[in-house]
């Protein structure tokens, strides 16, 4: 028996087309670090509903209804966060303005955007101070999600690694509004890794890596993660990783990993889809196209643009109708459950 057709949910969405006033007020927070007494008011950054609506409407919106996808989870800027600059101060501020305006985005667009939140995060400085930020915009403004920067330093990877008791505040958090975090990366200001091109690869197989050698989930069995950009190098080397946790005498990574960790769809070729869905279980692979994001081209070999991640899903023969579903929509709501209980309250 068929299944019904689904509700194209994709679950990496950033707000990459935000009207030019946010990156001049973020401008005008950096410079003043130098000299803080030129640090702009938050008050100051006006954008208006219809700046808002424009650069929806003209961009993810537009994309969405052209490529037939429904529902984006949106954050903001992936390599806006850069938690590197500043202090504890300068991020929050930075976080809750770049929240209120992806909330918004949400009210204004409510059948085609729900929030994913950027947390206040600073080098060397306790996950706990995400605290606050994380809670409003849960219980405040109906967010779904996280993101989680498991390098806040910006490419230099000086913080715990993710299974280390350092983000356990954040953890307890996660578990008690069952929220998931997609852990993404910021820009990277260490010229050895280009930021969408490498430093985003190498901390979604780092952060595999590293749940892998940890016993993490033996703390929080219903801690979620989604690694986005297909998983970097995971499923390339899935028999590494397998081999490594044998050798580590950890349990199969069926069991040690994939209860709680997932792998998104924001790989921007066929064979890179195929392979995908080939060697991940169906059940941990969510839907995302990440547009409009890293990759904004058309291919050359193709003629269609390399983000449309939804026709690579559709023409891989390793899937099912009824698992194209789970990808689709089944696997977000079992994911998201905020997500779910949203989307059931509309009868959705």
């Amino acid at each position: 028996m068929s299944q019904a057709k689904p509700l194209i949910i994709d679950v990496h969405g950033h707000y990459t087309t935000a009207p030019a006033a946010l990156g001049a007020w973020r401008d005008l927070q950096i410079a003043a670090l130098k000299d803080p007494s030129q640090k702009p008011d938050p008050k100051a950054l006006k954008i208006s509903d219809d700046e808002l609506r424009e650069s929806i409407e003209k961009n993810q919106l537009k994309l969405m209804k052209e490529r037939g996808s429904d529902l984006t989870i949106f954050s903001p800027r992936a390599s806006f966060m850069a938690h590197h600059i500043g202090d504890f101060e300068t991020s929050s501020t930075w976080a809750a303005i770049c929240n209120e305006l992806c909330y918004r985005v949400s009210q204004l667009f409510p059948d085609h955007f729900i929030g994913a939140a950027m947390l206040p995060q600073s080098p060397g400085v306790d996950p706990k101070t995400c605290i606050p930020e994380l809670e409003k915009c849960v219980k405040e403004y109906g967010f779904v999600g996280i993101n989680l920067n498991p390098d806040p330093s910006g490419g230099h990877w000086n913080s715990p690694p993710l299974t280390d008791r350092h983000w356990y505040p954040i953890y307890e958090k996660m578990v008690e509004y069952d929220i998931p975090a997609m852990v993404h990366v910021s820009t990277s200001c260490n010229s050895c890794f280009h930021t969408t091109g490498s430093h985003y690869l190498n901390a979604d197989t780092t952060a595999f890596m590293q749940c892998l050698q940890g016993d993490l989930f033996k703390d929080f069995p219903t801690l979620k993660f989604l690694i986005p950009h297909g998983g970097g190098a995971v499923p390339y080397h899935w028999g590494r990783f397998r081999g490594l946790a044998q050798e580590m005498k950890k349990p199969l990574l069926d069991e040690h990993l994939l209860n709680n960790i997932f792998f998104d769809t924001c790989v921007y070729h066929q064979p890179g889809i195929d392979l995908l869905t080939k060697v991940i279980p169906v059940k941990n692979i969510l839907f995302a196209s990440e547009m409009i994001g890293a990759v904004r081209g058309i291919d050359p070999q193709t003629g269609y643009y390399y983000d449309d991640t939804k026709r690579y899903v559709n023409a891989t023969a390793n899937l099912t109708d009824e698992e194209r579903y789970a990808v689709f929509e089944g696997n977000a709501r079992r994911v998201f459950s905020r997500l779910d209980s949203a989307l059931k309250a509309k009868g959705l």
